[in-house]
């Protein structure tokens, strides 16, 4: 009754419009764009590569070593979304330097800014009131000696700096928003985004359409659930033979805290409270790093799995009741809050990993998805993945037998998929395929943690079976009417804080007048299932206060609206929302979150 009650009331009045974006709407079939020219100049280059995060980078870099070592010309490009490089980055983060030490040994004495070592490693299970440690074995996927905490975009441009002095061309504020096709149906190249499109979809007078750039071969290093990816991944079906990829949210605030209180390369994480209780049975955790820069900084995040099944979980306030612990909170008291962001990650891990490789391209880094779950760091393998596939690549380019008898325009990296399998990447990931699906049994967070100190303690992957991660994460809500409400605590401005505040720390920012990014494929959807089912749950999983469903003017109903500003590009909305009606697809370049050493 309650659903068909409030189905009559949310259309009591005409749903209003609001996807605008071509991708929905045709500019073929809208008179507006009548005679508007719409010819790209285009550019060729030997490679491309979409994202400069530390897969792309390391890629582009790797490809300019063996180019200069064998005497090669080889034209690199990379294409960046962000504004400056790094201004999208974000992670904890702790580094393992295993592909570092690989792809520069002597990185120290190069100026990279990886200096803070481990210095103590502690893990704790967090009951309401009280921090209980739990012993980390030799050997157990969170023992950190040797790693590295660092501020992961402070290193992206670092590693930007390298590709340059490589010869490699980076293109900051470039956003990849379609990929071309050759006519035997090979990647071409990508297109980025037009420019000068009002709210309402029209032409305005400064429209300038995008540059085409074609490649022999395309490598996509776009991070977690890449709209570019997502077209590849249908296209060439890459997930035929694997699992769907299960996701995460991961979110993090940076703080300039008590240098009494400080520990620099003191490590902690935390399973329990406030991920397991109000029935929420979440799989999450936190992360606290002590880094030692000009100040003394902390990292605080948390990160939880979007298969949660109560709508009314809300990640951010997740972190802000994190913080109110009594083992936190006097670190948070005499401290000041400096950065906040989030974004999506994957989890799938083994069971998720696509076919790699396809006519004219490649999938590297977190696109295709290789971090280490139990470990929560994926820098190393996406650093590694990128530096195999530059190999690939480049044997691919300099062969003349392939280029000759390949059937298509575009080249594929073929090799790149041997190469993965038999790197550490693969065994990495094979050891502890079974560590992120214990959790989903009924014994919860229980189950997982004794079956990590068990059974992948003592046979580290050797086991007979391959667990499944069951539905897809945005069908595993359940309908607001069967879960309990949860409440959370309200902000003081000291230790918690409200949203809006929070991403004013982002730097994000968007043209006001453009067609929202967020577009949904019917606009009646969330009204008429997500809110009238559901309850609206995507202005909470939003980490950013994007959507907010507010009353119609005439005060009959309720409509959604999307304020694409606010929005940080952690592409969460594409994933948990419940109908699959949001589909997340560029901005212009340069727009989006600014963060600073993320």
């Amino acid at each position: 009754i309650t659903y068909i009650l409030r189905c009559q009331r949310s259309f009591a009045t005409d749903v209003p419009k609001i996807t605008t974006h071509y991708t929905v709407y045709p500019r073929e079939q809208d008179p507006r764009w009548k005679g508007v020219n719409m010819e790209r100049i285009s550019d060729d280059v030997d490679v491309l590569i979409v994202g400069a995060g530390p897969a792309g980078l390391s890629a582009a870099i790797r490809l300019k070593q063996l180019a200069n070592d064998k005497g090669k010309e080889l034209r690199v490009c990379v294409l960046e979304k962000a504004s400056e490089l790094g201004g999208h980055t974000l992670s904890g983060a702790c580094l393992e330097p295993r592909a570092l030490n690989e792809l520069f040994p002597d990185w120290k004495n190069m100026g990279a800014p990886v200096t803070q070592e481990v210095t103590s490693d502690q893990f704790y299970f967090l009951t309401k009131s009280s921090a209980l440690p739990i012993p980390l074995l030799p050997g157990m996927p969170l023992n950190n000696y040797g790693n590295y905490l660092i501020r992961l975009g402070n290193l992206v441009r670092w590693l930007g700096e390298q590709a340059e002095a490589l010869g490699v061309e980076l293109y900051p504020g470039c956003a990849a928003s379609e990929v071309l096709y050759h006519e035997d149906g090979s990647v071409k190249g990508i297109a980025t985004n037009d420019v000068g499109i009002a709210k309402d979809g029209s032409p305005k007078d400064s429209f300038q359409r995008g540059m085409e750039f074609n490649a022999k071969v395309t490598m996509f290093g776009e991070g977690c659930h890449g709209h570019l990816s997502k077209t590849l991944f249908k296209k060439f079906d890459l997930r035929k033979n694997c699992e769907h990829q299960s996701y995460g949210i991961g979110l993090k605030e940076l703080w300039e805290v008590d240098p009494a209180l400080h520990r620099p390369g003191r490590v902690e994480h935390t399973v329990g409270w406030p991920f397991n209780t109000d029935g929420k049975n979440l799989y999450g955790g936190s992360f606290l790093y002590h880094i030692q820069e000009d100040a003394p900084l902390v990292s605080v995040g948390i990160v939880i799995g979007l298969d949660y099944k109560n709508p009314y979980v809300n990640p951010f306030q997740e972190l802000q009741q994190l913080k109110t612990h009594p083992h936190h909170v006097k670190l948070f008291k005499s401290g000041k809050r400096i950065g906040y962001g989030a974004r999506a990650l994957n989890e799938g891990g083994f069971q998720s990993i696509p076919k790699l490789t396809f006519p004219g391209g490649c999938l590297i880094g977190c696109s295709p998805g290789f971090l280490n779950v139990p470990k929560i760091k994926g820098i190393h393998n996406a650093m590694k993945s990128g530096m195999l596939a530059a190999e690939a690549v480049f044997e691919t380019l300099t062969d003349d037998h392939k280029v000759a008898s390949s059937k298509t325009a575009g080249l594929d990296p073929e090799s790149y998929e041997d190469k993965i399998r038999a790197s550490w990447i693969w065994k990495e990931l094979k050891s502890v395929r079974n560590v992120r699906p214990s959790f989903n049994t009924s014994l919860g967070v229980y189950g997982g943690l004794a079956y990590t100190g068990l059974v992948y303690y003592l046979l580290r992957g050797k086991e007979p079976v391959t667990l499944s991660h069951g539905e897809p994460d945005h069908a595993c809500l359940k309908p607001a009417a069967e879960c309990k409400r949860l409440e959370y605590p309200k902000p003081d401005g000291e230790v918690t804080f409200d949203l809006l505040s929070s991403v004013a720390l982002t730097g994000t920012n968007h043209d006001h007048d453009e067609p929202p990014h967020l577009t949904l494929k019917d606009d009646s959807v969330p009204v008429a299932r997500n809110l009238a089912i559901f309850d609206g749950p995507e202005q909470r999983f939003c980490p950013a206060g994007v959507y907010e469903y507010v009353e119609t003017e005439d005060g009959r109903g309720h409509r959604l609206q999307i304020n694409a500003q606010n929005c940080i590009h952690c592409k969460t909305c594409d994933i948990k929302d419940p109908s699959q009606n949001i589909n997340w697809v560029c901005p212009q370049g340069g727009e989006g979150p600014a963060y600073n050493g993320m």
